[in-house]
């Protein structure tokens, strides 16, 4: 079965193999995929082929990532609600599995933290405690230089909008080997990076630490040149019942670069929880 939702003005994927009315259809725990920059849904399409035989696949594009739709940013408090909405539509009474990837992150913590009551399990890829004073120390002066260089590159993309910010920002990508096809990436999803590097649109300075109160897997990657997490947030994490660290060869977009170790690694994971 697969239907598409409109919430908030987003088309919501859901996917399930069988009758979705049926009752073990019905029944089934429910995997809510949030991606970061520069992707859409599509991201998460070799998960959904294999997580569907056994959960409903909630995927979408995240506010202002579609390429087909207005040139808009959106605050971090208007995300979090259209992520509560998603999960509310799609699980009914029912606590949603968050699998969460870059900017997916940070939104879907703070989602985790702000509404704990809907969320069953947290499974973090590549990024983790990456808002924190800790993770930045723990950072060498060329990876700070190197995060600083690509994230206000698309800063300044966002600001300056139009057919050059698209270039930059195409640019980057190919510069940074992200993996998404290049028709859907634009200047329009430079947002998150715009109100980072300035404040604007209510900010990300009151966001909430992430201290989940369910069990998490952080699966990262370990082919690139720094991490998105301290090695002391990722030992604590470790050491929490029935929460999981996972280091597997591959670069940020791990799912996709090693998508049969992810896939096996997160289902192993929810089959001994």
């Amino acid at each position: 079965m697969k239907e598409t939702l409109v919430i908030d003005g987003i088309d919501v994927i859901v996917e399930s193999e069988g009758n979705g009315e049926s009752a073990e259809a019905s029944s089934r725990e429910t995997i809510v995929m949030i991606h970061g920059w520069p992707d859409t849904y599509r991201l998460w399409d070799r998960q959904a082929e294999h997580f569907k035989t056994r959960y409903r696949c909630v995927r979408f594009t995240l506010p202002g990532f579609d390429i087909a739709k207005p040139r808009r940013a959106f605050s971090l408090d208007e995300i979090v609600e259209t992520i509560r909405h998603i999960v509310e539509r799609t699980c009914g009474d029912g606590k949603a599995i968050m699998m969460l990837h870059d900017w997916g992150c940070v939104f879907g913590y703070q989602f985790c933290m702000r509404h704990p009551e809907r969320v069953a399990k947290i499974i973090g890829i590549d990024v983790g405690d990456a808002a924190s004073r800790q993770y930045l120390n723990s950072l060498t002066v060329k990876s700070k230089a190197m995060i600083v260089g690509y994230q206000v590159w698309l800063a300044i993309a966002w600001r300056v909008g139009g057919g050059i910010a698209d270039r930059m920002t195409k640019y980057m990508a190919r510069l940074l080997r992200v993996p998404s096809d290049a028709a859907f990436i634009g200047s329009h999803m430079d947002y998150p990076y715009f109100i980072q590097w300035t404040g604007a649109h209510g900010s990300f300075r009151n966001m909430m630490k992430l201290a989940p109160a369910c069990p998490m897997l952080f699966v990262y990657g370990t082919r690139k040149p720094f991490m998105f997490h301290s090695p002391q947030w990722a030992e604590a994490l470790a050491a929490q019942p029935g929460s999981k660290v996972c280091a597997i060869r591959a670069g940020h977009w791990v799912m996709v670069d090693n998508a049969q170790a992810f896939n096996q690694t997160v289902s192993e994971w929810l089959a001994a929880g």
